[in-house]
């Protein structure tokens, strides 16, 4: 059992994160950049929109939306041009990994478009891709093959994946379908994920390899058992959170208690009738 924190939103740990799914709001991940001060509206169904003050960088938290995409996060050089790079995270997806994304985004967003807008290049320091597939292959998971021009690392238990697309392909199909160069997902079948997330070719190696590493992190996700879903329950180790015990006194808290205990009266003498004394009578009175 592990212990338990006040703060901790949940009743019961998922393990592994991946099969976690999703929490009930999205506020942890719009947070990041909602602290740098990016623009936020509402439509009238209820979906949420973020823009960067240049309006460089827009994300969309629609859970009235047209599919199953929650999450659409797209990147400009230009606020009127296509995007350079779009990202997707489903809505079954752990919000988490959300979080880890727009987090990394935020603080590139900071340091500016030579940071948000970065390209991956092969065999580059700080923009190779096989960064953002390291922190998986270092957490034992597998590399596969499952079709020509796909490059894949499973999970040890083959319960969530990673899909690189080699080769040419088009950018409007990257944006708007999960045939895109980057692919995660969790699940028995790609084709039927239990949650999956899509990243566009451009998509910076940084932002990516903050997903991944959050993604193979051994550390359980709480989460609150009634909304766990079936496949949680039969694929994943589900653990309950055990509230803490008492702490033990110390031995300043005993002498504490002790100072604070009141003093105890000394008991009163008390006559008492014996069977073996015979009672004085008392005489007439005068």
């Amino acid at each position: 059992m592990l212990p338990h924190d006040d703060t901790i939103d949940g009743d019961v740990y998922v393990s592994p994160r991946y099969l976690a799914r999703a929490t009930a709001i999205g506020n942890p991940g719009l947070d990041p950049l909602r602290n740098l001060g990016w623009e936020l509206r509402h439509d009238d169904l209820g979906n949420a929109y973020l823009t960067a003050p240049d309006s460089k960088v827009r994300l969309g938290y629609l859970p009235e939306g047209v599919d199953d995409g929650l999450w659409r996060i797209n990147a400009y050089k230009d606020p009127f041009g296509p995007p350079v790079w779009g990202v997707c995270f489903n809505d079954s997806c752990p919000t988490e990994f959300v979080t880890a994304f727009t987090t990394t985004l935020a603080e590139a967003y900071q340091q500016g478009p030579d940071s948000y807008l970065a390209r991956p290049l092969s065999r580059s320091k700080d923009n190779d891709p096989f960064l953002a597939v390291a922190p998986l292959i270092n957490r034992g998971w597998l590399i596969d093959r499952p079709r020509w021009g796909v490059f894949a690392v499973q999970s040890p238990d083959k319960l969530a994946g990673l899909e690189y697309t080699t080769g040419d392909l088009d950018p409007e199909t990257e944006l708007t379908t999960r045939e895109a160069r980057w692919q995660l997902w969790a699940g028995t079948s790609i084709d039927r994920p239990y949650w999956y997330a899509t990243a566009s070719t451009d998509t910076p190696v940084a932002l990516l390899k903050a997903v991944t590493e959050c993604i193979s992190d051994p550390a359980p996700l709480p989460r609150w058992r009634e909304v766990t879903y079936s496949y949680v329950k039969s694929k994943a180790q589900v653990t309950s959170i055990v509230p803490p015990s008492p702490p033990a006194p110390t031995p300043l808290d005993v002498q504490r208690a002790i100072a604070r205990r009141p003093t105890a009266r000394p008991a009163a003498s008390v006559p008492r009738w014996s069977t073996t004394s015979r009672p004085v009578l008392a005489g007439p009175r005068r």
